[in-house]
């Protein structure tokens, strides 16, 4: 085998935001994209090249985060104007808005089966909401100042939340108490996150740094130091197996979980990288930037069977040392230059683009300093086996698949449309009475009128 792993490609590269894009998120049917700015606007861009982009215009603030619901049919959205809007993403751009917070709202996630939303904010709470009519549940308060981001565990029964405190904390969704604090960050922690098994958690912060912890057993896995600028954020590959960060450096980094050390460094953006997202399937990720680009990128190297990526690093890498200070490699990272057009309906067709790989493909490639380098104890790999095969056994036929998200889009669609009516409803009762009173006051100035 020559190669094992093939490179990252740019495919489509998007413009039309007017500032700062602050986060990132890709529909499960990879049809459309959506983007939240500091512009106020939400944007959500279509893959195919001869559909246009369509901008939503509502909130009265920058946006700081965006999430499409788990069918896809729904779009969250938190912003700097207090508020949490929920939008159908189509050509009318439909939305329901709720005051969410007494601050500016940071982040907004739903959860896997797409009925509860959690928020975070500025107000240092994190509240959870029933999607439909965005009914307030409960509150989370511990956090002693912002809350820059707050996510469901993958079955929803914890609730992990970062923050400017420098502390990473674990929430019983059931209980409502907080489970453990992670104190570990020696800056503000800007993102955190589940891995897919729901096992482990990373979090990225202002030190420059990504730290990896078991929220079995409290314990540092793994500490990256492979940014030289703040860590922004950062997804997890559905595979749970590699791990994507955005930072102020203006690269993107890819790291290998299970062995512990850094795949490639992307350099696209011109200016701070602030956001990325891998797709629900992970063939593909997006990147926002300050330079107000959206760049969607094939993941092309977990096309593989990763058991033959580390037959062929066992092969041709030295074991990993558990040496704290690990020494770095810098001597075999490849360029490759190339550019991006962009033309006026805000679509970049793409040509070429600057890929910088830390190392060939072969995996020789340089690594960071880490508390724990491996993630593949023997439990947690035998663990993760078992649970690919359970999803094998487990898995739906195609056609009825299609056929359940289909019902469950609709319901989403339906649900959104008599959120929508009920506060049209709302809006007219309100006017009615307003009527109703003036005509009251009317009649009682005319009788007073007439008496006098």
């Amino acid at each position: 085998m020559s190669s094992v792993l093939d490179d990252p490609t740019l495919e489509r590269h998007f413009k039309g935001h007017r500032d700062v894009i602050t986060s990132v998120d890709l529909n499960s049917n990879m049809k459309q994209i959506a983007t939240g700015s500091l512009d106020s606007c939400i944007m959500i861009w279509n893959m195919k090249p001869q559909m246009r982009a369509y901008r939503f215009v509502g909130h009265k603030d920058a946006v700081m985060s965006v999430q499409f619901s788990p069918s896809g049919h729904l779009v969250a959205s938190a912003s700097r104007d207090k508020t949490v809007r929920l939008w159908v993403p189509s050509v009318k751009g439909e939305s329901t808005v709720f005051r969410a917070h007494t601050g500016t709202v940071r982040s907004v996630n739903f959860s896997n089966d797409g009925q509860t939303l959690v928020t975070s904010s500025d107000d240092k709470t994190i509240k959870v909401w029933t999607v439909h009519r965005q009914k307030f549940l409960f509150s989370l308060n511990q956090h002693i100042n912002w809350i820059r981001c707050a996510k469901f565990s993958p079955d929803g029964r914890l609730i992990v939340s970062a923050s400017d405190d420098k502390t990473v904390k674990l929430w019983d969704k059931n209980s409502r108490e907080c489970i453990h604090s992670f104190c570990e960050h020696g800056g503000y922690v800007n993102y955190a996150d589940f891995h897919p098994s729901g096992t482990c958690i990373a979090a990225a912060g202002t030190d420059n740094t990504v730290k990896v912890w078991d929220i079995r057993t409290h314990k540092l896995l793994q500490h990256y130091q492979v940014h030289s600028g703040v860590v922004n954020g950062l997804s997890f590959h559905p595979s749970g197996n590699y791990l994507i960060t955005a930072s102020n450096d203006s690269t993107l980094k890819i790291l290998d979980l299970l062995e512990g050390r850094l795949l490639y460094t992307l350099h696209g953006h011109q200016g701070s990288a602030t956001c990325v997202a891998f797709s629900r399937t992970g063939d593909y990720f997006a990147s926002g930037g300050s330079d107000e680009q959206v760049m969607v990128w094939r993941t092309n190297f977990d096309s593989v069977d990763y058991s033959e990526v580390l037959e062929q690093k066992c092969t041709r890498s030295e074991p990993l040392s558990r040496d704290p200070k690990t020494s770095v490699d810098n001597s075999r990272t490849q360029t490759t230059r190339v550019k991006v057009d962009t033309v006026s309906d805000g679509i970049g067709r793409f040509h070429d683009f600057d890929l910088h790989e830390s190392g060939s493909r072969s995996l020789d490639q340089p690594t960071q300093i880490f508390s724990e380098p491996r993630m593949e104890s023997p439990s947690y790999t035998q663990q993760h086996q078992q649970q690919l095969k359970q999803t094998e056994t487990d898995s739906v036929p195609a056609v009825l698949a299609n056929t359940l998200q289909h019902i469950v889009g609709q319901l989403d669609v339906l649900t959104q449309t008599v959120a929508i009516l009920e506060q049209r409803l709302t809006l007219t009762e309100d006017k009615l009475k307003e009527c109703i009173e003036n005509q009251h006051k009317i009649s009682a100035q005319q009788r007073s009128n007439s008496d006098n």
